[in-house]
């Protein structure tokens, strides 16, 4: 039995286009043509075509498909499995990526409920990062912390953070005096500084023991986005960053003596 390439694509769900398309590549020509010079196809070409389909879903390109359909037996099992493979990675990105996005979603609901006019009159240059909030929720995600200070932040209002940030821009002008003049990152004014900050974490957010301040300040040199949420890059400084966490660890080990955790911190 023929079919006319208008038969062929209603069949197959494609449309004549990809057809002639698919036969300028010299995947699937018609077996015969009729006596006006139209393209007829057999049955042969149909399941060539549904074999062609086949592969496109995988996502394999015409390329490739030529190269399977010119030695199928040598071709198709190792290119099918490492296009199994390819597929496997897709999906655990995939995976992630929609948890990612479920992570980011949640931030959204439970951030800072201020307007965007209401956020530049508060906070300034601290700019809410969505990316590295929704990294932060991922990476604490098991965190009762993280929930209790996310709760908390939710619940503040408008003149919460204005309080809030307040003491933050003080004091963070405290921080860059004491780096400026020279202070040691070991020395009383600087762990002084470090005990505020921490402090002020636990008043406004969560319990912040010297282990979970540690780990807090490593992000500052690991990650811009954290420092960037305790000073704005413009009143950054080359080292400030490491500074301020030599001066976390320096107050970690004052408050327990070796640098550990006291039960108190617990």
């Amino acid at each position: 039995m023929s079919y006319s390439v208008g038969q062929l694509a209603a069949m197959a769900g494609v449309t004549v286009r990809t057809l002639h398309h698919y036969d300028k590549a010299g995947l699937l020509s018609p077996g015969e043509r009729s006596h006006a010079g139209y393209r007829l196809y057999s049955e042969a070409d149909l399941v060539r075509l549904q074999q062609i389909l086949f592969y496109r879903e995988l996502g394999f390109p015409l390329e490739e498909i030529a190269a399977i359909f010119e030695d199928p037996q040598a071709n198709a099992l190792e290119r099918l499995l490492a296009r199994q493979r390819q597929l496997n990675q897709e999906i655990a990105r995939l995976q992630r990526l929609a948890k990612v996005a479920e992570r980011a979603i949640e931030v959204q609901k439970t951030g800072v409920p201020l307007t965007p006019e209401e956020r530049s009159e508060v906070f300034g240059e601290i700019t809410f990062d969505l990316s590295y909030a929704t990294e932060a929720e991922l990476k604490w995600a098991h965190s009762q912390g993280q929930r209790e200070a996310m709760a908390r932040a939710t619940a503040h209002t408008k003149e919460d953070w204005r309080r809030l940030m307040g003491e933050a821009a003080a004091w963070r002008a405290e921080l860059l005096a004491a780096f400026d003049e020279g202070e040691p990152s070991d020395g009383e004014r600087a762990m002084d500084l470090a005990e505020e900050h921490r402090l002020h974490i636990a008043r406004w957010f969560t319990s912040c023991p010297p282990d979970i301040h540690r780990r807090i300040a490593d992000d500052f040199v690991a990650d811009s986005r954290a420092f960037a949420l305790v000073v704005p890059p413009s009143q950054q400084r080359p080292g400030l960053a490491a500074y301020t966490r030599d001066a976390v660890y320096a107050n970690a080990a004052r408050h327990t003596g070796d640098g550990t955790d006291s039960e108190e911190d617990r």
